[in-house]
């Protein structure tokens, strides 16, 4: 039995990250940009997934994860994202350092390795 966040849409989840970003002084380009690095998705796929509300499963089965991708590494939810076993998790648990990563300030070049 998989994780509930599995089959969350993404789109369900898409605005508490520009919300996160946005209070800090990022942007939902900024967003983007990470969002296309970890998974090769350009602005109108992001549209697509967000209109045909996709599972975070579904979101990275198509996604093409970046080969740098491992180099994240942290605690997100007090868990080590470079020790999580599932590699679904990891993936979501990628996403989520990336995004806690821009709203502390670390620069782009910081967080795109």
């Amino acid at each position: 039995m998989g994780h509930r966040i599995f089959t969350v849409s993404f789109a369900s989840v898409y605005p508490h990250y520009v919300t996160k970003l946005e209070k800090k002084g990022r942007t939902k380009a900024e967003l983007h940009e990470v969002i296309e690095w970890l998974t090769g998705y350009d602005d109108a796929a992001i549209a697509r997934h967000l209109a045909e509300e996709t599972t975070f499963e579904e979101f990275f089965d198509r996604a093409r994860i970046n080969p740098n991708a491992p180099l994240i590494t942290g605690v997100v939810c007090g868990v080590k994202v470079q020790d999580i076993e599932d590699p679904l998790m990891q993936k979501i648990r990628y996403l989520d350092k990336l995004v806690d990563e821009l709203a502390k300030g670390k620069a782009m070049e910081k967080v795109l390795r």
